[in-house]
Protein backbone atom coordinates (compact mmCIF):
# COMPACT_ATOMS: atom_id res chain seq x y z
CA UNK A 1 0.00 0.00 0.00
CA UNK A 2 1.34 3.45 -0.93
CA UNK A 3 2.29 5.76 1.94
CA UNK A 4 -0.38 8.33 2.78
CA UNK A 5 -0.12 11.89 4.01
CA UNK A 6 -1.27 12.14 7.64
CA UNK A 7 -2.97 15.48 8.33
CA UNK A 8 -4.58 17.23 11.28
CA UNK A 9 -7.40 19.63 10.49
CA UNK A 10 -9.53 21.97 12.57
CA UNK A 11 -12.89 20.38 13.29
CA UNK A 12 -14.46 23.18 15.34
CA UNK A 13 -13.76 26.71 16.56
CA UNK A 14 -12.77 26.31 20.22
CA UNK A 15 -14.83 27.81 23.04
CA UNK A 16 -12.41 28.52 25.87
CA UNK A 17 -9.43 26.18 25.93
CA UNK A 18 -9.16 24.00 22.81
CA UNK A 19 -10.21 20.37 23.20
CA UNK A 20 -9.10 17.25 21.37
CA UNK A 21 -12.48 17.20 19.63
CA UNK A 22 -11.67 20.58 18.01
CA UNK A 23 -9.23 18.67 15.78
CA UNK A 24 -9.64 15.76 13.39
CA UNK A 25 -7.04 13.37 12.05
CA UNK A 26 -7.23 12.27 8.44
CA UNK A 27 -5.22 11.07 5.48
CA UNK A 28 -4.79 12.11 1.86
CA UNK A 29 -2.55 11.11 -1.00
CA UNK A 30 0.94 12.56 -0.98
CA UNK A 31 0.63 15.55 -3.36
CA UNK A 32 2.40 15.98 -6.66
CA UNK A 33 4.46 19.11 -7.27
CA UNK A 34 4.26 21.64 -10.07
CA UNK A 35 6.75 24.02 -11.62
CA UNK A 36 8.83 25.88 -9.02
CA UNK A 37 7.49 23.73 -6.18
CA UNK A 38 9.03 21.21 -3.83
CA UNK A 39 7.67 18.31 -1.76
CA UNK A 40 8.65 18.51 1.90
CA UNK A 41 8.60 15.75 4.50
CA UNK A 42 7.99 17.17 7.96
CA UNK A 43 10.61 16.38 10.59
CA UNK A 44 9.58 18.77 13.39
CA UNK A 45 6.44 20.82 13.94
CA UNK A 46 6.27 23.89 16.16
CA UNK A 47 3.27 24.53 18.42
CA UNK A 48 2.98 28.16 19.55
CA UNK A 49 0.54 30.41 21.45
CA UNK A 50 -0.28 32.52 18.37
CA UNK A 51 -2.06 29.51 16.86
CA UNK A 52 -4.88 29.89 19.37
CA UNK A 53 -5.83 33.27 17.94
CA UNK A 54 -5.87 31.84 14.43
CA UNK A 55 -8.54 29.33 15.51
CA UNK A 56 -11.06 32.09 16.31
CA UNK A 57 -13.70 33.51 14.00
CA UNK A 58 -12.95 37.16 14.79
CA UNK A 59 -10.71 39.19 12.51
CA UNK A 60 -7.03 39.36 13.42
CA UNK A 61 -3.69 40.39 11.91
CA UNK A 62 -3.66 37.21 9.80
CA UNK A 63 -6.27 34.96 8.24
CA UNK A 64 -7.75 32.37 10.56
CA UNK A 65 -7.95 28.64 10.04
CA UNK A 66 -11.32 27.55 8.69
CA UNK A 67 -13.11 24.39 9.73
CA UNK A 68 -11.79 21.52 7.67
CA UNK A 69 -8.48 23.22 6.89
CA UNK A 70 -5.08 21.90 7.91
CA UNK A 71 -3.84 23.54 11.11
CA UNK A 72 -1.17 26.15 10.47
CA UNK A 73 2.32 25.72 11.81
CA UNK A 74 6.00 26.26 11.12
CA UNK A 75 8.04 23.18 10.34
CA UNK A 76 11.51 21.81 9.79
CA UNK A 77 11.36 19.53 6.78
CA UNK A 78 13.44 17.50 4.33
CA UNK A 79 13.15 18.16 0.60
CA UNK A 80 11.88 14.92 -0.98
CA UNK A 81 11.37 16.23 -4.52
CA UNK A 82 12.16 19.60 -6.06
CA UNK A 83 11.32 21.54 -9.20
CA UNK A 84 13.33 24.53 -8.02
CA UNK A 85 17.02 24.72 -8.94
CA UNK A 86 17.90 26.45 -5.65
CA UNK A 87 16.73 23.47 -3.57
CA UNK A 88 17.97 19.90 -3.86
CA UNK A 89 16.62 16.61 -2.61
CA UNK A 90 17.96 16.09 0.90
CA UNK A 91 18.11 19.78 1.85
CA UNK A 92 16.77 20.53 5.34
CA UNK A 93 14.55 23.60 5.31
CA UNK A 94 12.31 25.81 7.41
CA UNK A 95 8.79 26.17 6.07
CA UNK A 96 5.16 26.70 7.07
CA UNK A 97 3.42 23.62 5.71
CA UNK A 98 1.35 23.04 8.84
CA UNK A 99 0.19 19.97 10.73
CA UNK A 100 0.83 17.28 8.12
CA UNK A 101 3.48 14.70 7.29
CA UNK A 102 4.07 16.06 3.77
CA UNK A 103 3.54 19.49 2.28
CA UNK A 104 4.14 21.40 -0.94
CA UNK A 105 5.89 24.76 -0.88
CA UNK A 106 7.47 27.31 -3.17
CA UNK A 107 10.88 28.88 -2.60
CA UNK A 108 9.48 32.16 -1.28
CA UNK A 109 8.07 30.30 1.73
CA UNK A 110 11.14 28.16 2.43
CA UNK A 111 14.55 28.85 3.94
CA UNK A 112 17.53 26.48 4.01
CA UNK A 113 18.80 25.59 7.47
CA UNK A 114 22.52 25.82 8.18
CA UNK A 115 23.07 22.48 9.91
CA UNK A 116 26.52 23.58 11.11
CA UNK A 117 25.04 26.15 13.51
CA UNK A 118 23.06 23.85 15.81
CA UNK A 119 20.62 20.90 15.67
CA UNK A 120 18.02 21.52 12.95
CA UNK A 121 15.19 21.63 15.50
CA UNK A 122 16.56 24.96 16.78
CA UNK A 123 15.26 26.58 13.57
CA UNK A 124 11.88 26.43 15.30
CA UNK A 125 13.23 27.69 18.63
CA UNK A 126 16.28 29.66 19.65
CA UNK A 127 17.37 30.18 16.01
CA UNK A 128 13.83 30.55 14.71
CA UNK A 129 10.70 32.56 15.37
CA UNK A 130 10.92 32.43 19.21
CA UNK A 131 14.56 33.49 19.15
CA UNK A 132 13.93 36.35 16.75
CA UNK A 133 10.87 37.39 18.79
CA UNK A 134 12.97 37.58 21.94
CA UNK A 135 15.85 39.34 20.19
CA UNK A 136 13.94 42.08 18.39
CA UNK A 137 11.14 42.38 20.94
CA UNK A 138 13.60 43.10 23.73
CA UNK A 139 16.39 44.97 21.97
CA UNK A 140 14.51 46.95 19.31
CA UNK A 141 11.20 47.48 21.11
CA UNK A 142 12.20 47.38 24.79
CA UNK A 143 15.59 49.05 24.24
CA UNK A 144 17.21 48.02 27.55
CA UNK A 145 20.28 49.87 28.79
CA UNK A 146 23.12 48.39 30.82
CA UNK A 147 22.28 48.33 34.53
CA UNK A 148 18.50 48.44 34.02
CA UNK A 149 16.01 45.89 35.35
CA UNK A 150 14.12 43.75 32.83
CA UNK A 151 11.08 41.72 33.92
CA UNK A 152 9.63 39.02 31.67
CA UNK A 153 6.45 36.99 32.14
CA UNK A 154 6.09 33.38 30.92
CA UNK A 155 9.81 33.37 31.65
CA UNK A 156 10.37 29.62 31.25
CA UNK A 157 8.76 29.49 27.80
CA UNK A 158 10.40 29.48 24.40
CA UNK A 159 10.51 33.29 24.14
CA UNK A 160 10.66 34.39 27.77
CA UNK A 161 13.60 32.14 28.66
CA UNK A 162 15.63 33.82 25.90
CA UNK A 163 14.54 37.36 26.77
CA UNK A 164 16.02 37.06 30.26
CA UNK A 165 19.28 35.66 28.93
CA UNK A 166 19.62 38.37 26.29
CA UNK A 167 19.01 40.94 29.03
CA UNK A 168 21.93 39.44 30.96
CA UNK A 169 24.14 39.53 27.85
CA UNK A 170 23.36 43.26 27.64
CA UNK A 171 24.33 43.86 31.27
CA UNK A 172 20.84 44.11 32.75
CA UNK A 173 19.21 42.61 35.82
CA UNK A 174 16.75 39.90 34.68
CA UNK A 175 13.69 38.91 36.72
CA UNK A 176 11.23 36.26 35.60
CA UNK A 177 7.65 35.32 36.40
CA UNK A 178 6.79 31.66 35.85
CA UNK A 179 4.14 29.09 36.75
CA UNK A 180 5.90 26.49 38.90
CA UNK A 181 8.77 26.12 41.34
CA UNK A 182 10.51 23.86 38.81
CA UNK A 183 10.36 26.64 36.22
CA UNK A 184 11.59 29.24 38.72
CA UNK A 185 14.55 27.03 39.63
CA UNK A 186 15.31 26.41 35.95
CA UNK A 187 15.50 30.06 34.91
CA UNK A 188 17.49 31.10 37.99
CA UNK A 189 19.83 28.14 38.46
CA UNK A 190 20.37 27.11 34.83
CA UNK A 191 19.72 30.24 32.78
CA UNK A 192 21.19 32.82 35.17
CA UNK A 193 18.17 35.02 35.88
CA UNK A 194 18.77 37.23 38.93
CA UNK A 195 15.44 36.28 40.48
CA UNK A 196 11.98 34.91 39.81
CA UNK A 197 8.71 34.01 41.48
CA UNK A 198 5.95 31.46 40.98
CA UNK A 199 2.74 33.36 40.21
CA UNK A 200 0.61 30.32 41.00
CA UNK A 201 1.71 30.19 44.64
CA UNK A 202 2.55 33.84 45.32
CA UNK A 203 -0.17 35.63 47.26
CA UNK A 204 1.01 39.20 46.59
CA UNK A 205 2.53 39.91 43.17
CA UNK A 206 3.35 43.50 44.05
CA UNK A 207 5.29 42.42 47.14
CA UNK A 208 7.23 39.84 45.13
CA UNK A 209 8.14 42.44 42.52
CA UNK A 210 9.21 44.90 45.19
CA UNK A 211 11.44 42.23 46.72
CA UNK A 212 13.00 41.20 43.41
CA UNK A 213 13.10 44.66 41.82
CA UNK A 214 14.02 47.04 44.64
CA UNK A 215 15.03 49.72 42.13
CA UNK A 216 11.87 49.34 40.08
CA UNK A 217 11.34 47.97 36.57
CA UNK A 218 12.71 49.64 33.46
CA UNK A 219 11.59 47.18 30.79
CA UNK A 220 8.69 44.74 30.96
CA UNK A 221 8.50 42.04 28.29
CA UNK A 222 4.81 41.19 28.23
CA UNK A 223 3.72 37.65 27.35
CA UNK A 224 0.78 37.08 29.69
CA UNK A 225 -1.50 40.03 30.48
CA UNK A 226 -4.08 40.11 33.26
CA UNK A 227 -3.28 40.58 36.94
CA UNK A 228 0.43 39.92 36.44
CA UNK A 229 0.71 42.91 34.13
CA UNK A 230 -1.35 45.02 36.53
CA UNK A 231 1.19 44.30 39.26
CA UNK A 232 4.25 44.97 37.10
CA UNK A 233 2.77 48.30 35.99
CA UNK A 234 2.92 49.61 39.58
CA UNK A 235 6.70 49.01 39.68
CA UNK A 236 7.61 50.68 36.38
CA UNK A 237 10.17 53.46 36.61
CA UNK A 238 10.12 56.83 34.87
CA UNK A 239 10.48 56.34 31.14
CA UNK A 240 9.80 52.62 31.47
CA UNK A 241 9.09 50.56 28.35
CA UNK A 242 6.62 47.74 27.84
CA UNK A 243 7.22 45.38 24.93
CA UNK A 244 3.94 43.59 24.21
CA UNK A 245 4.56 40.17 22.68
CA UNK A 246 1.55 38.16 23.89
CA UNK A 247 -1.48 37.96 26.17
CA UNK A 248 -1.72 34.24 26.79
CA UNK A 249 -3.86 34.60 29.93
CA UNK A 250 -6.57 36.16 27.76
CA UNK A 251 -6.57 33.86 24.75
CA UNK A 252 -9.01 31.28 26.08
CA UNK A 253 -11.44 33.54 27.94
CA UNK A 254 -15.06 33.36 26.87
CA UNK A 255 -15.73 36.86 28.27
CA UNK A 256 -13.33 39.84 28.39
CA UNK A 257 -11.55 40.29 31.70
CA UNK A 258 -11.99 43.62 33.47
CA UNK A 259 -8.83 45.49 34.29
CA UNK A 260 -7.66 48.68 36.03
CA UNK A 261 -7.58 52.07 34.32
CA UNK A 262 -3.87 52.73 33.92
CA UNK A 263 -3.53 55.36 31.22
CA UNK A 264 -2.74 58.11 33.71
CA UNK A 265 0.48 56.32 34.59
CA UNK A 266 1.70 56.71 31.04
CA UNK A 267 1.54 60.46 31.50
CA UNK A 268 3.03 60.79 34.97
CA UNK A 269 5.88 58.32 34.28
CA UNK A 270 6.27 59.07 30.55
CA UNK A 271 5.93 55.37 29.77
CA UNK A 272 6.02 53.79 26.34
CA UNK A 273 4.18 50.59 25.37
CA UNK A 274 4.49 48.99 21.94
CA UNK A 275 3.04 45.81 20.50
CA UNK A 276 4.94 44.00 17.78
CA UNK A 277 5.02 40.98 15.51
CA UNK A 278 8.26 39.21 14.67
CA UNK A 279 7.44 39.74 11.00
CA UNK A 280 7.96 43.47 11.52
CA UNK A 281 11.69 42.68 11.54
CA UNK A 282 11.80 40.18 8.67
CA UNK A 283 14.30 42.33 6.76
CA UNK A 284 16.69 42.05 9.73
CA UNK A 285 16.36 38.29 10.23
CA UNK A 286 19.97 37.59 9.27
CA UNK A 287 21.21 40.11 11.84
CA UNK A 288 19.29 38.41 14.63
CA UNK A 289 20.27 34.92 13.51
CA UNK A 290 23.99 35.75 13.40
CA UNK A 291 23.89 37.40 16.84
CA UNK A 292 21.88 34.63 18.50
CA UNK A 293 23.98 31.87 16.91
CA UNK A 294 27.13 33.61 18.12
CA UNK A 295 25.90 33.88 21.69
CA UNK A 296 24.79 30.25 21.58
CA UNK A 297 28.21 29.11 20.37
CA UNK A 298 29.91 31.17 23.08
CA UNK A 299 27.75 29.53 25.74
CA UNK A 300 26.04 32.78 26.67
CA UNK A 301 22.63 31.41 25.72
CA UNK A 302 21.09 28.08 26.69
CA UNK A 303 17.87 26.47 25.53
CA UNK A 304 15.63 23.52 26.30
CA UNK A 305 13.36 21.63 23.93
CA UNK A 306 10.21 19.89 25.13
CA UNK A 307 9.61 17.30 22.40
CA UNK A 308 6.40 15.32 21.94
CA UNK A 309 6.64 12.27 19.65
CA UNK A 310 4.18 11.74 16.81
CA UNK A 311 2.05 14.00 14.65
CA UNK A 312 -1.15 12.43 16.04
CA UNK A 313 -0.17 13.91 19.43
CA UNK A 314 0.08 17.48 18.11
CA UNK A 315 -3.35 18.53 19.48
CA UNK A 316 -2.47 17.41 23.01
CA UNK A 317 0.99 18.99 22.70
CA UNK A 318 -0.63 22.28 21.68
CA UNK A 319 -3.28 22.20 24.42
CA UNK A 320 -0.67 21.37 27.04
CA UNK A 321 1.54 24.24 25.89
CA UNK A 322 -1.37 26.67 26.32
CA UNK A 323 -1.81 25.33 29.85
CA UNK A 324 1.88 25.81 30.67
CA UNK A 325 2.99 22.17 30.69
CA UNK A 326 6.25 22.85 28.87
CA UNK A 327 9.60 24.25 29.87
CA UNK A 328 11.36 25.81 26.91
CA UNK A 329 10.29 25.28 23.31
CA UNK A 330 7.59 22.68 22.71
CA UNK A 331 7.99 20.74 19.47
CA UNK A 332 6.34 17.75 17.87
CA UNK A 333 8.73 15.25 16.29
CA UNK A 334 7.04 14.03 13.14
CA UNK A 335 9.59 12.28 10.93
Amino acid sequence: MAEMNLQIRMAAHPVGFPKSSDFEIGESSIPDIGEGEMLLKTLYLSVDPYMRGRMNTRKSYAAGVQIGEIMIGRTVSEVIASNDSDFAVGDIVWSSTGWQAYGVAQAKGVRKIDQALAPVSTALGILGMPGMTAYFGLLSVGQPKEGETVVVSAAAGAVGSLVGQIAKVKGCRAVGIAGSDEKVNYIVDELGFDGAFNYKTATDYKAELQRLCPDGVDVYFENVGGTITDAVFTRLNMYGRISVCGQISQYNLTEPEMGPRIMGGFISKRLRMQGFLVGDFSDRHEEGLVEMAGWLKEGRLKYREDIVEGLVNAPEAFIGMLQGDNIGKRLVKVG
